[in-house]
């Protein structure tokens, strides 16, 4: 793989990991940055043998969001500049939402702008207790690309969503918890390893049920009550007809015996 990639994926024994791997550029969402994100993403949807995705960053930022400078350097043509990454990255964010395996962001540092949007959208957020976030498109005159419109008010709530994306305040690792922005808070020092022990336990869970748990919560969102019941009632029978699962269920009861 290039040296001067944005992304590095890699796919091992059901891991998907997408890593920022611009450190010295703060990891910003460049043009390359978007085309690599959707890339990524679709790879992600089509290999049924993932049941993962790893979203991390090198470096002491996770990301900065939009490449501003992108912006200037292209004003213009700056609108369809714009369009064209934001169309882009939107590509990646739907193909993460598609993927069956749960999205797991890991922030290691400052997450801003549309990187913020990108984990709002996230299953799972775990953040190093040093990690700061803030929106940061109303102070420019900007609006919030990369689903973060979608996805935030559905965690924060609309009235807090509004709030924080209107007033920009950078939020702790442990405030953002509160609004469910971030799942897990852990001490710097312990982030790592507290990662891998969930990407492994993920990875190692059993075939099919965390797949169909993201289906189910993806589609609550839009389903009525009725709608639900009946997706989950069709869910758990498919479930129980899959061998790998009446295994496990055949194995549990033998160990009582």
């Amino acid at each position: 793989m290039a040296d001067d990639v944005r992304i590095r994926f890699s796919v091992e024994k059901g891991v998907a990991r997408l890593t920022l791997a611009n450190p010295a550029g703060y990891n910003v969402m460049d043009p390359q940055f978007c085309r690599e994100l959707g890339l990524a993403a679709i790879a992600c949807e089509t290999n049924p043998d993932i049941k993962v995705i790893l979203i991390d960053a090198e470096g002491d930022v996770f990301s900065m969001g939009g490449d501003i400078h992108s912006f200037v350097d292209n004003k213009d043509r700056v609108h369809a500049h714009v369009l064209d990454m934001a169309t882009q990255i939107h590509i990646g964010v739907a193909g993460l939402r598609r993927a069956p395996a749960p999205v797991i962001a890991a922030i290691n540092g400052t997450c801003a702008g549309g990187a913020f949007s990108l984990i709002a959208g996230a299953d799972v957020v775990i953040a190093k207790r040093s990690a700061k976030f803030n929106p940061a498109f109303t102070k420019w005159g900007l609006t919030p690309d990369a689903g973060g419109t979608y996805f935030f008010p559905r965690v924060a709530g609309w009235r807090k969503a509004f709030w924080i994306m209107a007033t920009n305040p950078t939020l702790t690792a442990e405030q953002a918890a509160e609004i469910d922005l971030v799942t897990q808070v852990v001490d710097d020092e312990k982030f790592r390893d507290e990662v891998e022990k969930l990407v492994s336990q993920f990875a190692n869970s059993a075939p099919g049920g965390l797949a169909g748990l993201k289906a189910l919560f993806r589609a609550s969102m839009t389903n009525t009550l009725d709608d639900q019941l009946n997706l989950e009632a069709r869910s758990v029978a498919a479930r129980c007809a899959d061998p790998h699962t009446m295994e496990r269920l055949i194995g549990f009861l033998n160990k009582g015996k």
